[in-house]
């Protein structure tokens, strides 16, 4: 058992990261992957019947609820671990109802709340010298973005020299390179390079803000912080626009004589003189501004 220490009257325990890989391993925990449902879950007797034949899962695998909204799934093999990451979203069908089920990576940190910042993306290395095709050098390659999964098949058959293929873990919150460079160094010690460029199918995008990943809408991160910003500005715009048409309006009531209107500004009034002597308060719309 782990020794219990105190810091300011709390006790805590810490574990070295060996350790929890260990206690990851003997929990079956190595593919876990989590399902979210963001509109309606079914029950999970239905889950435990349907995800592994609507996800295509070869391998067996454990299901169970973690929250309302959150199912873990663990899978026994890479493959099927591959499989269900590599999906922006499965649609779940049960008595003629569709549910969909997004699939983020396990931590051993999880937090409902959140959504993990690793995802599962392709890359390819056009024009990449055929030598260094094998599995080795292309996981070698794709080392420099993340943790290398799989190669596609057509790069593993040998039927497409003109770019290798291959499936990576990344973190979207890190920076990811465009190219690296390759080389051979001869037995002259001379040592030949050349740049390879490094091309992405797809990557979604995670807002450090929110804590999820979203979409990208005009270039712009389109996420539930942005939203609330747009929607206040608007709603801001909207009552300046009304406010100034309700001024306008009841000025030209109130004045319908010919002349000169005089108009002193306030802090929060508009004082309005008009030439037959009349005055009245006005709410100022340029507090608005």
């Amino acid at each position: 058992m782990k020794s219990i220490m105190y810091l300011h009257g709390e006790p805590r325990i810490i574990w070295e990261e060996e350790e929890v890989e260990q206690m990851i391993i003997k929990e079956n925990l190595a593919f876990a992957v989590i399902g979210k449902f963001s509109y309606g879950c079914p029950t999970i007797q239905d889950l435990r019947k349907i995800i592994p034949k609507q996800c295509d899962l070869k391998g067996e695998c454990n299901i169970g609820l973690l929250s309302n909204r959150h199912v873990l799934i663990r899978a026994s093999c890479l493959e099927d671990y591959v499989n269900l990451l590599s999906k922006p979203a499965f649609y779940l069908m049960i008595s003629g109802w569709s549910y969909t089920m997004r699939t983020l990576k396990w931590e051993p940190m999880f937090n409902p709340e959140e959504e993990t910042s690793t995802a599962i993306a392709w890359i390819s290395f056009p024009a990449l010298p055929l030598n260094f095709f094998v599995k080795e050098a292309v996981f070698s390659l794709a080392a420099a973005v993340g943790k290398p999964l799989q190669v596609d098949l057509v790069t593993k058959n040998q039927t497409r020299p003109s770019c290798a293929r291959v499936k990576v873990e990344v973190d979207l919150l890190r920076e990811f390179p465009h190219k690296i460079i390759v080389g051979v160094r001869k037995r002259t010690r001379e040592v030949v390079e050349k740049n390879i460029q490094i091309k992405y199918d797809y990557l979604p995008k995670y807002c450090k803000n929110c804590k999820i990943r979203v979409t990208m809408r005009n270039n712009v991160l389109f996420c539930i912080l942005n939203y609330t910003r747009r929607r206040r500005r608007k709603i801001k715009g909207v009552m300046k626009r009304q406010q100034k048409r309700r001024t306008s309006s009841r000025l030209s009531r109130i004045f319908k004589t010919k002349g000169k209107i005089k108009i002193l500004k306030g802090l929060s009034r508009i004082t309005v003189k008009g030439t037959m002597g009349q005055e009245v308060n006005i709410i100022n719309p340029n507090r608005f501004g």
